[in-house]
């Protein structure tokens, strides 16, 4: 049921973007930028006042990953907050390094960068930027990289679009997907389970 249309007044923007980069060196980066704006000014006690329109969160997290999605490197800066003390914070994420975005990976972020021992707002920021990861390594001019093992197994049975008896992957991926459901009867369940831990 739909509601009668009423007035609106903006009172807060929140924009996310993730973009990701191929490196020369073989590597890619993945860069997840989070900025919250009001549209009134806001008294705030350690920058004085922020104006309408004037950033209250901007805050940038960049991975830097192999094609197993192995974290290399991390950036993490904190631009705009409403607290000074915001910033000291960046450098626990150096504690990513070495993590792969595979399932378990939140579980992971969280025993690391749960409450105080981390920034709600760049904790927040792994969610899109791993399924950007996935769009970057896993995507060409050419399509999706279908002739990838890895690629396939992660993708078949991830929706609706993608399921193994579905027309897309019968499509694609047919005979290759047809040895894996053989050796694996429970896939779909393991596949569940699997988004579960992500």
């Amino acid at each position: 049921m739909n509601l009668p249309a009423a007035r609106r007044t903006l009172l807060h923007s929140r924009d996310v973007s993730c973009r990701g980069y191929v490196r020369n060196d073989g590597l890619w980066e993945i860069e997840g930028r989070m900025r919250d704006i009001k549209s009134f000014d806001m008294a705030n006690e350690d920058r004085g006042r922020i104006a309408a329109g004037e950033p209250l969160h901007d805050i940038t997290l960049t991975l830097t990953l192999d094609q197993q999605l192995l974290i290399h490197a991390v950036s993490a800066k904190i631009e705009a907050a409403p607290f000074a003390t915001c910033p000291a914070i960046t450098p626990a994420f150096q504690q990513l390094v070495g993590l792969r975005i595979v399932p378990g990976f939140r579980q992971q972020v969280k025993a690391l960068l749960a409450g105080v021992k981390g920034c709600t707002h760049l904790v927040e920021l792994l969610g899109p930027i791993a399924t950007t990861a996935y769009q970057t390594l896993w995507q060409s001019a050419s399509g999706y990289d279908g002739d990838s093992a890895a690629v396939r197994e992660f993708l078949t049975d991830s929706c609706h679009s993608l399921a193994a008896d579905g027309p897309v992957v019968q499509r694609y991926w047919q005979d290759k997907n047809q040895d894996r459901d053989a050796a694996r009867p429970d896939a779909n369940k393991e596949k569940e389970d699997e988004y579960e831990r992500i």
